[in-house]
């Protein structure tokens, strides 16, 4: 008997061959399978973007502080003249401008609380009927701050006399956290002058949760702390003294700093204009207490 050949081919190297039909029947089974991406329209609202880090702020500090490095140069080299004749002069002459500076800073919050009075509660605890001990209580703590006295640097809490209450919810923000932030941004602008931080510094207190009620003093304490961190005779830059309006500046980075340095500027020559009238009365009184003694001349009273 003759065997049938076989309906297979040995030739393994040919493809399979099929037929359009066949093909389009696997196409109908496979139908659960994502077609081509160039095939399919891209109708999916855009996602989230990614919110730029929280030190990308002083980008524009940076910038705002080369644009106006003339008048930032001016008011740094009559701080550091502040900061010298300070240096030479007696204890008294810092208390006397941190009691001026912070009596100015009061009317930040409404309290205007004059220098003298402010003097007495500070050497005293003495207030009148119509004094607010909190308002006095609240300055006073600016003067202690401008007098001396580790800075904000250290222990922002410590500085502020501020911490965390014992049983605070655990979805509170904490003290701790707010002002970690708010030196995590100022360490990363450690390039840019003390006064540029200062004024940056400022200006984003009340950003990073920092504030009381809408409290700038603790604010304008801080920050004039660290506009004078590089000197040594001063222990703060003046920033109020003759009046607070450049600490109410609102604006861009650029805008913010010009005036912040020009009323810097103000202040800083009406401090040096204070220690020339305490220098004058200060040889006055020697020259009356010694109008009898012929032995000492007007040079030895008044250097």
């Amino acid at each position: 008997m003759k065997p049938q050949a076989s309906a297979l081919t040995d030739d393994f190297d040919d493809p399979l061959i099929t037929n359009e039909e066949d093909e389009a029947a696997h196409e109908e089974d496979v139908w659960f399978l994502p077609g081509p991406l160039e095939e399919e329209p891209d109708d999916l609202p855009p996602g989230p973007r990614a919110e730029p880090p929280d030190t990308a702020i002083v980008d524009d500090w940076a910038k705002a502080e080369g644009g106006h490095a003339a008048r930032l140069a001016r008011v740094a080299g009559r701080l550091g003249a502040l900061d010298d004749r300070l240096l030479r002069g007696p204890e008294g002459w810092r208390h006397r401008l941190a009691l001026l500076e912070a009596a100015d800073l009061s009317w930040l919050n409404g309290d205007r609380v004059s220098s003298d009075r402010l003097a007495l509660w500070v050497s005293m605890r003495l207030s009148g009927a119509q004094d607010d001990p909190n308002a006095l209580a609240k300055v006073g703590w600016a003067v202690r701050r401008l007098t001396g006295g580790p800075g904000p640097k250290a222990d922002l809490a410590a500085f502020l006399d501020r911490r965390d209450p014992e049983n605070i919810e655990d979805s509170a923000e904490r003290l701790k956290d707010r002002a970690g932030g708010w030196l995590d941004v100022m360490a990363a602008a450690a390039d840019l002058h003390p006064v540029t931080r200062a004024c940056m510094g400022f200006h984003l207190w009340s950003l990073a949760g920092l504030g009381q009620h809408g409290d700038q003093m603790e604010a304008a304490v801080t920050a004039s702390r660290i506009a004078a961190s590089d000197g040594s005779g001063a222990i703060f830059a003046p920033l109020a003294i003759g009046g607070a309006g450049g600490l109410r500046a609102s604006g861009l980075p650029h805008e913010r700093l010009v005036c912040w340095l020009d009323r810097m500027n103000s202040a800083i020559l009406t401090a040096m204009r204070t220690l020339d009238n305490i220098e004058v009365w200060t040889c006055r009184v020697a020259l009356n207490c010694e109008m009898g003694n012929p032995t000492k001349s007007t040079a030895e009273l008044c250097p």
